[in-house]
């Protein structure tokens, strides 16, 4: 068979990333040789894979994340266009794991064509290898001023005939009217593939939501699929919608008798800030992302993520005082931690006339180094080994590298061949890896060191906190809430047969497309 369906949302972060990933798991268990796909996502949340020609290339972490529910290594295929904001009017165009252009409002039509071609290529080679192609929509398919040149919503289900299933958030309210919106701004054409709903993030007494379940089927002659519960423990690879202030996760109770405090900068164009999700997973550790510069002030380790904009990122700190709360942390002697874009911005100065364009800034000055950007970008996955040669796995998206460094200075890693990489002086460390701390024997030992300068004498890490295993705890999760929480008889009479030939229109309806 060559069956597919499509899991589009009544917004942004409604669900569709994991409902995409719990029915992967759920038909991968069934024996179902099945695989995630998704035209276009714009996040600054990637990970590396490498291509047919060996050479690293980037697709959305949430691609990455639903490839693993599949039992699959990811594919560049599984995320063909990925938009990279890098700030409020311009966005990096990556094609198939490559970055090739800038995409903005006034150069977006004219790229549209090639990216679209790109999309329906790749699906069309996923459904030729897999039984079932399950893809993910962005954003909403009833934003219908950009209905024209659509190719990841609608577009996409009218060019491969999929049937489309709506998730809706019911914790942000509205959740009904949301639903009954995005089918009735459809044109006719659009409203044939809409074949039901589900609803996501309900909490409560299921008989009392019943009504409106009643009532949704009777004014749009489509069922819901099913309701899925609030889920404390879903957290892990989120896409970008980690809120200011949260705590990532469920901190379970130190193994000993103190906890870590971690501040994570909230950079205004934060990217792979999953990167902490890996210490959020160990006991006693509480991880939170921050705006405000007090919260600095009381953490044990701050840590300043990647960007996708270094350079203008940097003059944000430095607006906001937070520059000034991590001078003063690090002045105090409390770790600190720089990550990719964050690594960079410790640097005595940045010469970026690629990124930003702005020339030579001065960076925070923690550093004996300085950073270059090049137009070439970095993205490769890593290897090799921290501190007495403990493994350490990577990856890094990158157009900035060490371009000056004091030969004294030691590295916080090395590659395989025995190079250093990044940097470590005093209590300040960074590091142009991402996903390093999913190593556990490496994650302890930072931690340890990490409890050790900040004073924790009695923080002590889990001996068995396994990350690989918290993230298939996960996927599992979502396979479970599928099975238990929708109509899965149902959903796979959809994905082989496609949406039933008498689904009614609903007035008003757009003009056909």
């Amino acid at each position: 068979m060559s069956g597919g369906l499509l899991v589009a949302g009544t917004t942004s972060d409604a669900g569709k990333s994991v409902l995409t990933a719990g029915i992967c798991r759920w038909l991968h268990r069934r024996g179902v040789k099945v695989a995630p796909f998704k035209a276009q996502n714009m996040s600054n949340n990637s990970a590396v894979v490498v291509g047919p020609d060996g050479r690293g290339g980037e697709i959305g972490r949430a691609q990455a994340m639903q490839a693993a529910a599949c039992g699959l290594a990811p594919d560049l295929r599984f995320n063909p266009v990925l938009l990279k904001p890098g700030s409020d009017h311009a966005s990096q165009v990556v094609l198939l794991g490559e970055a090739v252009d800038t995409v903005t409002a006034g150069n977006y039509r004219t790229l549209r064509p090639r990216l679209a071609e790109a999309a329906f290529g790749a699906l069309a080679e996923l459904r030729e290898a897999y039984d079932v192609v399950i893809c993910e929509g962005a954003g909403s398919p009833a934003e219908v001023n950009l209905r024209a040149g659509d190719y990841v919503n609608m577009g996409l289900a009218r060019h491969a005939g999929l049937p489309t299933i709506v998730v809706g958030d019911i914790d942000r309210g509205g959740v009904f009217a949301s639903m009954f919106g995005t089918v009735a701004l459809l044109d006719p054409a659009d409203q044939a593939l809409i074949a039901g709903f589900v609803i996501n993030k309900f909490r409560g007494d299921l008989g009392l939501l019943q009504p409106g379940l009643d009532m949704l089927h009777r004014v749009t002659g489509r069922p819901t699929y099913g309701v899925l519960p609030w889920e404390l423990d879903l957290w892990l690879d989120a896409e970008d919608s980690l809120a200011y202030g949260r705590v990532l996760g469920r901190p379970a109770a130190p193994h000993g008798t103190d906890w870590l405090d971690v501040a994570v900068v909230r950079l205004p164009r934060i990217s792979n800030a999953t990167d902490v999700e890996a210490l959020a997973t160990e006991p006693g550790v509480r991880v939170r992302l921050t705006i405000e510069p007090a919260e600095l002030a009381a953490a044990d380790l701050v840590v300043l993520p990647g960007s996708k904009s270094t350079v203008a990122d940097l003059a944000w700190l430095r607006e906001t005082g937070l520059a000034d709360a991590v001078l003063a942390h690090a002045a105090a002697g409390k770790p600190l931690l720089g990550i990719c874009g964050g690594f960079q911005m410790l640097a005595r100065a940045i010469h970026d006339p690629v990124e930003s364009r702005q020339g030579s800034v001065a960076g925070l000055g923690l550093l004996p180094i300085e950073i270059t950007f090049d137009p070439r970008k970095t993205v490769r996955q890593s290897t090799g080994t921290a501190a007495h040669d403990v493994p350490v796995r990577g990856y890094e998206i990158h157009h900035g590298y060490v371009s000056s460094t004091d030969p004294a200075l030691p590295p916080l890693l090395r590659y395989a061949d025995g190079r250093g990489e990044g940097a470590l002086l005093g209590a300040v460390r960074g590091t142009h890896w991402h996903g390093a701390f999913e190593a556990d024997g490496f994650r302890r030992r930072f931690l340890t060191e990490v409890a050790r300068i900040a004073g924790r004498t009695g923080f002590t890490v889990a001996p068995d906190t396994a990350f690989a295993a918290a993230r298939e705890r996960t996927l599992d999760l979502l396979g479970d809430l599928v099975e238990e929480h929708l109509d899965t008889d149902a959903l796979w009479r959809l994905i082989e047969a496609g949406p039933p030939a008498d689904l009614p229109f609903i007035p008003p309806g757009a003009p056909p497309a």
